[in-house]
């Protein structure tokens, strides 16, 4: 199967702003006795700083409280494989063909001007961090991506699988994203790309997806030989293109719930029992998850179906393999994660979240389909849930704003997604508030970069360990991993996934400073902070 091959070196390479070199960056270095710098690591000591707070009698009694981490961070970039499953979808050729222009640090004509290929809409790639801050108190910003040792998207090795057959180049047309102008700039390379056969069940996608479906393994359900296909073909990947590590992603078409059912699905070894057996409420999803697990391949999910359940979260947990999910946040629903948390610390009670939409691509003639629909209904719903729970001033236990989502297909319209909000809101002593936003979000352009941030943190976090030390106990004596649910996605994703029994965190501005923090951290930096006492005390 041909694929983007990158030109990665393995001494720790990272690019700045202007292109790709093959050095560790000096972007900046740690000046503390908590943080040690090898060739091969960063060492960071870290104090957590938490408050945790007790109900006695009718009031609760904060007490302050500190743990210490040892953090590890692997220096060395590995050269880096990213396997899509829908590759031949609109996103999968967008993301593709932008990598590839990038790379080659294409330019186009278009009818504004001359366009030059970017990372716009990435936060790895396009966004900074502040460090801190200079001797005349001005803050110092650096780029994301130089803040630890990351993979560089234009050395990332790029294949994967689809249930069409169609080369890159005929895909990316029938997507009708990108200009002509830039189509041309990367046609040639992307004639050379034919996705893997895919799994195809048809129950779980909408029956208007049919007659894409001409490059498929045997099979139309659930099964080992599946599993078994697919890490094969993984291994293969790796092995033919020279590569450390694959991250596997799926952008492949919404699928239906699979309903949960003990005995079925709920533990580790009873979904390989129900793959063995054939059962039909195993999705496609699901048995690329399984694989990737099986064969220790992190696997993220981009789409809003209940690609984890319960036995394979267990599975993942046993195998010490990373998972996340779940379903792009790209548009209308980051907008409403970062208005809806802005309303509510605002103290205005948020009353009504009324969300319609309509697009013409693939994604929406498959979500036309009820059952499917109610998988991306389901994600996008629950965005506010933790925002309005956090407000017990204006929210009652139990409480909850009407919110109502709604999905159209009009084809006229392709990839450029139309999205229309209206917020109506409580004010001062009986006062209203209606917001309405349009929002037209061009889903592929906006997607393609989150599939890219998903990756790269992905990876980066295969090479982060740690380790607690906390004074007065027992401090582990092994470094490990994160746990396997990478929660540190959610900013990118509408529905997070979780570790079991732990919160859901929608609130925009908290997912993003988790993300920040955590590799601050990395480098024994303490978490941002607004306060700036330094302009407020003298």
């Amino acid at each position: 199967m041909p694929s983007i091959n990158g030109t990665n070196g393995t001494n720790g390479a990272h690019a700045n702003g202007d292109g790709h070199i093959n050095t560790i960056p000096k972007t900046f270095v740690v000046n503390s006795p908590n943080v040690v710098y090898t060739d091969e690591e960063i060492r960071s000591k870290y104090t957590y700083r938490t408050t945790l707070c007790t109900l006695e009698g009718d009031s609760y009694v904060a007490v302050p409280k500190e743990t210490l981490y040892d953090f590890k961070v692997d220096r060395k970039v590995p050269k880096t494989g990213m396997m899509l499953v829908g590759w031949g979808g609109n996103n999968g050729t967008t993301v593709t063909a932008g990598i590839l222009a990038n790379k080659h640090k294409y330019s186009w004509a278009t009818k504004e001007g001359t366009q030059e290929a970017n990372y716009y809409g990435s936060v790895i790639m396009g966004s900074t961090i502040k460090l801190g801050i200079d001797a005349k108190g001005k803050d110092v910003n650096v780029p994301f991506h130089n803040v630890l040792p990351m993979v560089h998207p234009n050395d990332l090795v790029i294949g994967g699988w689809d249930i069409s057959g169609l080369p890159l180049d005929k895909a990316m047309d029938r997507a009708k994203v990108l200009q002509p102008t830039m189509k041309e700039l990367v046609r040639e390379e992307m004639s050379k790309m034919t996705p893997l056969p895919s799994i195809y069940y048809p129950d779980f996608i909408a029956a208007n997806q049919e007659n894409r479906a001409d490059n498929v393994l045997p099979g139309s359900k659930a099964s080992m030989e599946h599993v078994e296909q697919i890490r094969k073909d993984i291994r293969e990947f790796k092995a033919n293109n020279g590569l450390d590590k694959v991250i596997v992603l799926w952008t492949a078409n919404t699928e239906r719930y699979a309903d949960l059912i003990d005995g079925v699905n709920d533990t580790a070894d009873n979904l390989l029992k129900s793959i063995e057996a054939g059962h039909e409420e195993v999705s496609p999803s699901t048995i690329f998850s399984v694989a990737c697990i099986l064969e220790g391949t992190p696997f993220i999910n981009g789409s809003p179906q209940n690609t984890f359940v319960p036995g394979a979260i267990e599975l993942a947990e046993r195998h010490g393999a990373f998972i996340g999910g779940d379903d792009f946040k790209s548009g209308q629903t980051k907008m409403k994660s970062a208005l809806t948390d802005f309303l509510i610390n605002a103290g205005i009670k948020l009353t009504s979240i009324a969300s319609y939409n309509h697009l013409g691509n693939n994604d929406g003639y498959n979500l036309s389909s009820q059952k499917q629909f109610r998988s991306k209904e389901i994600s996008k719903s629950n965005v506010v849930d933790d925002m309005v729970a956090a407000n017990s001033v204006l929210y009652k236990e139990g409480e909850h704003p009407d919110h109502t989502v709604v999905i159209k297909y009009m084809p006229a319209v392709g990839d450029d997604k139309r999205a229309l909000d209206e917020y109506y809101a409580e004010i001062f002593c009986g006062g209203h508030q209606t917001i309405s936003l349009f929002n037209v979000c061009e889903d592929s352009l906006l997607a393609s970069p989150l599939i890219i941030d998903l990756v790269i943190i992905t990876e980066m976090m295969t090479r982060i360990q740690w380790k607690a030390a906390e004074a007065g106990a027992a401090a582990d004596k092994d470094f490990k991993h994160f746990h396997s649910v990478l929660s540190v996605l959610s900013y990118m994703l509408k529905a997070p996934l979780t570790p079991p029994g732990t919160p859901v965190v929608n609130a925009l501005a908290k997912q993003r400073a988790a993300l920040t923090n955590i590799f601050r951290a990395c480098v024994g930096l303490e978490p941002e902070s607004d306060m700036t006492l330094e302009h407020k005390l003298f």
